[in-house]
């Protein structure tokens, strides 16, 4: 049986520079007397000297003739040492991208069958990147750094970076498989207030209309459940000039929730950008922007007169919240959502019964 033989690989490499120093404090000579004997100049001597310039075939020859030792082996001494250079930047690179794979939600996306299994930390890293369509942690960094650009109208999340780039990547996978009309303002328009009347139906049956009709306008409309560490509502944004995209999280399973961000998102696609990314995030602070969209959808729902109308009335019960839905065509939870975001009613409301809660099969179907 043959001996294994293990070849001897050390964690360590000398440059010629640190073998030239020893030899010229071993010969007493200094390094700009060397530089004349081989005829090249100071500044290089000491930039090998130092380990900031290579070794040169022709440089090796030349400190063969001065030095006595083959040109052969200063080529060596400097190909093991660049060698081993190269191996810690490896090493170095494939630490960093392990610790960046490391704060991901891998598990839950190997759950949702978004990600392959993996049998090492290599592999994790390699599916990650896959998964987000990028070559290289460096090249995802530099992707997510124009994003970050993007945010810049709701610049407080509360939302884990690393989560909720990967929600978004899931919505952006998600609209691949969407066909779209080219996007038409007057269509969009046409198609929320058609929605708006949908929403007293089944909100599972209303959805599935809702993402047709913004299809037909040049909006693709998605809902992808929320991951551990995402306290966003969602997001609106121009993928091209001639497509949208509203993509929701529905994590309060409610309808009144769903409504109301969906009329938030479609406000700021109606805002005509282009460029930027709207984060609809649980935040402390709330951008002008975001505001003006909670106005707009608001209003939208229930025109301002009629909600100063009905609450000009101290008292709310099941009749009359009912009532007042009817009379706007909207669905009572609706209602009792945006008294309870006005205080005029509280969250542990009797009235809570009114909204119609959601299970995400519904909600992605």
């Amino acid at each position: 049986m043959a001996a294994t033989v293990y070849a001897y690989e050390p964690d360590y490499a000398v440059s010629p520079g640190e073998i030239l120093r020893e030899r010229l404090e071993v010969w007493g000579m200094s390094q700009a007397e060397f530089a004349r004997r081989c005829g090249r100049s100071s500044k290089l001597i000491s930039q090998i000297i130092a380990g900031e310039a290579p070794v040169e075939p022709d440089t090796a020859l030349q400190f063969e003739k001065v030095s006595g030792l083959a040109a052969r082996i200063w080529l060596g001494v400097e190909a093991d040492y660049q060698l081993h250079r190269r191996r810690e930047a490896e090493r170095q690179r494939l630490a960093e991208s392990v610790k960046w794979a490391d704060s991901f939600p891998v598990s839950e996306l190997m759950k949702r069958g978004c990600l392959k299994k993996a049998t090492c930390k290599e592999d994790t890293v390699a599916n990650l990147l896959a998964f987000f369509g990028v070559a290289s942690v460096e090249a995802w960094q530099n992707q997510q750094a124009s994003l970050q650009v993007a945010y810049r109208h709701s610049p407080t999340f509360e939302s884990d970076a690393a989560a909720l780039s990967t929600w978004i990547r899931l919505g952006e996978l998600e609209v691949e498989q969407v066909e779209c009309a080219d996007y038409n303002e007057a269509r969009f328009k046409r198609a929320l207030t058609e929605i708006r009347a949908l929403t007293a139906s089944p909100t599972a049956e209303t959805l599935s209309q809702a993402r047709s009709l913004c299809r037909d306008s040049g909006v693709a409309l998605v809902v992808i459940k929320p991951l551990p560490k995402t306290t966003l509502s969602g997001i609106a944004r121009r993928l091209t000039p001639r497509r949208a995209l509203i993509q929701l999280s529905a994590r309060h399973l409610s309808d009144d929730q769903l409504w109301f961000s969906f009329f938030h998102e479609a406000a700021h696609i109606l805002e005509r950008s282009k460029k930027d990314i709207f984060v609809h995030d649980k935040s402390e602070r709330i951008t002008e922007a975001d505001a003006e969209a909670d106005r707009w959808a608001g209003n939208f729902l229930v025109p301002l007169e009629d909600w100063e109308r009905f609450t000009a009335s101290p008292v709310f019960d099941r009749s009359s919240v009912i009532r007042f839905a009817e009379e706007q065509g909207i669905a009572p939870g609706i209602v009792v959502g945006r008294l309870q975001h006005e205080k005029l009613l509280p969250w542990n409301s009797r009235l809570n019964d009114l909204k119609i809660r959601l299970c995400w099969k519904e909600a992605t179907a």
